[in-house]
């Protein structure tokens, strides 16, 4: 395929990671930011600190995980099971790392990662993620990596900015509607896909996901989510697979 075949295609990594950087200012920095901004938020009302709650962001930089370590902390649980429940949490990362990281790589003739891949790893969380994978295949191979830190980097630090925004915002704004902004993230990541539905498999597992989502959270509040996304990915997987052969 020669370069002019390319959707997306920014002239050089510089164009292409001024390009991620224009791409996350606006809704993405926005509605990532107001999440984080409950995250704030929550920290404040949790009883710790602002550095904790910046070093959480800094550091971990995954909202579910984030969440979970507070709270786990607050109720005066121990290292460990801290540990356990911020891993169930970020576990979802995983699969996302290993689907995104071999586009972000392609053509490159190093066989060993470099330090731009352990950080690109870093950043892999849903809006990122999201975002790469809606436009990062349609690039040339050498303006990937550059675009997803471009637009990656933006959105990191407009979640450092706005966990200390949410922290001192305690006692102004309603309860309700500070904590309530940690949901606009989920939401957000929902409406990309759903607008991105011309790709079945995403198409499919939303729609399996809405029917059973409800069915097996009542079955197990604990579980239910998991298994949720398991069941649908899977069935959306082996019908897209079978539609192929």
């Amino acid at each position: 395929m020669t370069p002019q075949n390319w959707a997306h295609d920014y002239g050089s990594p510089s164009g292409a990671r001024l390009a991620g950087m224009r791409a996350a200012i606006g809704t993405p920095a926005l509605v990532l930011g107001a999440s984080y901004m409950g995250f704030g938020a929550f920290v404040h009302q949790a009883g710790f600190n602002l550095w904790q709650g910046l070093a959480s962001t800094v550091a971990g930089w995954a909202l579910p995980g984030q969440i979970a370590l507070v709270e786990i902390f607050a109720a005066g649980g121990s290292l460990i099971a801290a540990a356990i429940a911020v891993g169930l949490a970020n576990a979802r990362l995983l699969p996302m790392v290993v689907v995104l990281l071999p586009i972000l790589r392609a053509g490159e003739t190093q066989a060993k990662p470099r330090l731009a891949h352990y950080l690109s790893a870093h950043f892999i969380a849903l809006t990122g993620w999201a975002n790469a994978m809606q436009h990062c295949p349609d690039m040339p191979p050498p303006q990937r990596l550059s675009y997803f830190l471009g637009f990656t980097c933006v959105i990191w630090a407009a979640t450092v900015l706005a966990t200390a925004l949410g922290f001192f915002l305690v006692g102004i704004l309603p309860a309700p509607v500070t904590l309530g902004l940690v949901f606009l993230n989920p939401l957000y990541f929902m409406l990309l896909f759903v607008a991105d539905l011309a790709r079945k498999e995403r198409g499919l597992a939303l729609v399996i996901g809405a029917v059973t989502g409800p069915i097996l959270h009542m079955v197990s509040p604990d579980w239910g989510l998991l298994a949720t996304g398991l069941i649908g990915g899977s069935i959306a997987f082996l019908i897209v697979e079978q539609g192929r052969h």
